[in-house]
């Protein structure tokens, strides 16, 4: 098959030495930029990008573009498996994407399944690499078809599914999960309109123009809000539960877990293809996929394994969907792949349907450098699990001033604004009192991501059909989504009239 000639060429060009060096040293700089809070892939890649340019000074232009794409695409999908290690030990997301994984991988990590979990997230991210390479080779020209498709309505009618969706990451009721939801979508419209210039609900306040950081939010409300707790209560309990234990997963972890990360991989590729949806939509989704799924949704919070296993695989999966609109079509679908379109152009690389046929030295050479990155990734970080893992046992007042530390230093590190510091601090007391009154996180984070997505996307899609409404339902595929988002929630409802128990609203 001439994909699978491609990518024996794309071989040879990624296993000459000096771009097996640049892609170890991609992953590494990209593992550590997920474990710091607040610098993130897109931060990483820019920072990087210049530096490439000398790093490759010495070879010929096709290769220097070639092996600055190596490097880069490996702090890309390195800096996704990053943000696993802080999730998991500190509640403290490296990054947007890993925020789902603190939802069961802290919840491991007090358990002493820290090692399980952080073993879990390595491997579903090796798995997701091996799924997205697969699915990059064989995939990429229908699938850039596919996304050429998806308008403005199919956006708008997708991203509402995922609000309605999101009465599965609900607490123990329903109704708290969808009054956070609220919240995350009053709180994104904060900031100048992009459409029209005017501020909205900035108070004359410069800094909130540019509208709350998600991160600081995400930072705030999680790793503050347990420094909150553990320094309030002072739990001397949780102190006791704390250890390590096995470092590597049970056959019956492995065996839990296989479907999710296979499942994950699946969809988060998928929604990564699709320009915009991204990495943190794909581990949204997938974690609501398999909370749908469980014989026992209630396991989910408390830390079940497909907790973990799922988004972790869905975020690395999606970085590898994302470079199909970005090499296919020229279109970024991400802020890292923007950026990335950005390394390309440097190097008079234009992206788009001629890149393949042009310079299959450079595709090719970076796909098939996406598997050895993952494989190194691997070999990288599952001795150092061990290492990790004993994070979780040291005291709390060592811990605590290391959780604030790392978030600090992150959140100020994104936008060098003291403003930022100020929220997080107002963030991490929220989070503490909305944990403590059963008001779950999830869904606030979620409407946070996806309100800007749903407000560009509705006007948008009613600016082509002069406000006519019905644009969303005469799209079969906006039509199919609306249809899927009112039975999800009109379902427990019957349900519930009928007298069964709607285990989705029963999460403690």
């Amino acid at each position: 098959m001439s994909a699978l000639q491609f990518l024996a060429d794309g071989f040879l060009v990624a296993l000459q030495w000096h771009n097996l060096v640049f892609a170890f040293i991609g992953v590494l700089i990209g593992t550590a930029v997920g474990v710091l809070p607040g610098i993130g892939p897109m931060s990483g890649v820019a920072l990087l990008m210049p530096v490439t340019a000398s790093l490759t000074s010495g070879l010929p232009p096709e290769s220097a573009a070639a092996s600055a794409l190596i490097l880069l695409a490996g702090v890309y999908y390195g800096a996704m498996y990053g943000g696993s290690t802080t999730s998991i030990l500190l509640n403290t997301p490296g990054e947007s994407s890993s925020v789902v994984t603190t939802l069961d991988g802290y919840q491991m990590a007090k358990q002493g399944r820290a090692g399980a979990a952080l073993s879990i997230a390595a491997i579903g991210s090796f798995v997701a690499g091996l799924v997205a390479l697969i699915a990059l080779v064989f995939l990429a020209d229908p699938l850039s078809d596919l996304a050429l498709k998806f308008g403005p309505a199919e956006y708008f009618s997708l991203m509402l599914l995922g609000l309605c969706a999101v009465s599965g990451l609900g607490g123990k009721s329903m109704t708290k999960a969808l009054i956070m939801t609220v919240m995350g979508l009053l709180l994104a419209t904060i900031g100048m309109d992009t459409v029209s210039g005017v501020a909205r609900f900035t108070y004359d306040i410069p800094d909130l123009y540019q509208g709350l950081e998600f991160l600081t939010i995400a930072v705030g409300l999680f790793a503050l809000g347990e420094v909150f707790k553990t320094i309030l209560e002072d739990d001397q309990s949780t102190k006791e539960i704390i250890k390590v234990g096995r470092v590597l997963p049970t056959k019956q972890d492995l065996k839990e877990s296989a479907g999710p990360i296979t499942r994950g991989s699946l969809l988060g590729f998928f929604i990564g293809v699709l320009p915009g949806a991204g990495a943190t939509l794909a581990s949204f989704f997938s974690y609501i996929f398999e909370k749908k799924l469980s014989k026992d949704p209630s396991r989910f919070g408390k830390g079940a394994i497909a907790g973990v296993a799922a988004p972790e695989s869905a975020n690395n999966a999606a970085s590898g969907g994302a470079m199909i609109p970005l090499l296919t079509l020229g279109i970024p679908g991400s802020g890292t792949t923007a950026i990335l379109m950005g390394a390309l152009l440097m190097y008079n690389v234009q992206p788009g349907p001629l890149l393949f046929s042009d310079h299959p030295q450079i595709a090719w050479g970076l796909i098939a450098s996406m598997f050895i990155g993952n494989v190194m990734l691997l070999i990288l970080n599952m001795p150092l699990v061990k290492v990790f893992a004993k994070i979780i046992e040291t005291p709390s007042h060592f811990l605590i001033p290391l959780i604030i530390a790392i978030s600090v230093f992150g959140v100020y590190a994104v936008q060098i604004s003291t403003f930022d510091l100020i929220v997080l601090v107002i963030c991490g007391v929220a989070g503490y009192f909305l944990t403590k009154n059963d008001f779950p996180l999830a869904p606030l984070v979620l409407g946070l991501v996806l309100g800007p997505m749903i407000e560009n996307n509705m006007r948008r899609a009613l600016t082509t059909s002069n406000g006519d409404f019905s644009i969303f339902l005469t799209k079969p595929l906006s039509a199919a989504f609306l249809v899927c988002a009112i039975l999800w929630l009109i379902i427990p409802i019957l349900l519930k009239r009928r007298g069964k128990q709607v285990i989705i609203s029963e999460e403690a």
